[in-house]
């Protein structure tokens, strides 16, 4: 291999946060009581909890699909703005940015991150690889980035997309093209990490980028979308970058 490896973009769910599969719909409950009580505290209008948690819940379910029908992403502190307003409530943007940290808490919870992922992260820094995030979600950059800077992660990702910021989705092209620009980075020297054939490898392969796709359970091996890479771990990374960079020592070239 004659290509050298600049950079790395890494999708987030599962690749850098391992979810392990929650019950979505048990961590939206407890989202909007965390939510609720936050809005009382406030002496903000509320509705029963009921009719609150299932005007939220459909809500979010039916802009959901209608991204993945368009796929183009929405915000859901733009989603959350509007049903305040329906409801009489006067929300800061902060106290909306502290609104929808509490929807998303309890998943975040369920969240772990590999043992020594921030040593592993800081090894390729020190060698000058740029490192960067590229995510579909509705969710609000501010409550993601928090979340990363909890688990010690947020220093080491300068560059970060969400496709909440820029309305494309995985595996449209252009979120890639979007991501490469903003790390000054070109496809053929930059490893994309996810763990979605579908999404990160077909996205990552059609805009020209080196695609490793993160299998810990082996659960893609007879999957039809073919990875150029296959980790089973983000440490494994070290041995893909040794068959484009050379087997090297932190701090150097």
């Amino acid at each position: 291999m004659t290509r050298k490896i600049r950079g790395i973009l890494f999708d987030l769910g599962d690749t850098l946060l391992d979810f392990g599969g929650p019950d979505i719909s048990a961590q939206f409950e407890a989202g909007t009581h965390l939510a609720y009580d936050y809005l009382r505290d406030l002496n903000q209008p509320v509705p029963s909890f009921a009719k609150y948690h299932r005007k939220q819940y459909w809500s979010i379910q039916w802009h959901y699909v209608i991204s993945r029908i368009t796929r183009r992403e929405f915000n859901s502190l733009d989603l959350m703005r509007r049903l305040s307003r329906q409801m009489g409530q006067h929300l800061t943007h902060e106290q909306l940015l502290e609104l929808a940290w509490l929807w998303y808490e309890p998943l975040s919870r369920c969240a772990t991150v590999e043992d020594n992922l921030r040593e592993t992260l800081e090894e390729f820094r020190e060698r000058g690889i740029t490192l960067g995030l590229l995510s579909n979600t509705f969710l609000p950059e501010d409550v993601l980035d928090r979340h990363l800077r909890r688990e010690g992660l947020l220093d080491l990702l300068p560059v970060r997309v969400y496709s909440c910021q820029v309305r494309f989705r995985k595996p449209a092209r252009r979120i890639f093209q979007i991501a490469l620009e903003k790390a000054r980075l070109e496809p053929s020297e930059t490893l994309f990490v996810g763990d979605m054939p579908k999404i990160d490898i077909i996205g990552a392969n059609r805009a020209g980028l080196v695609s490793v796709l993160k299998d810990p359970q082996l659960r893609h091996v007879n999957s039809k979308v073919k990875a150029q890479h296959r980790i089973r771990r983000i440490e494994d990374l070290r041995e893909v970058l040794a068959g484009y960079n050379g087997r090297c020592q932190p701090g150097t070239a």
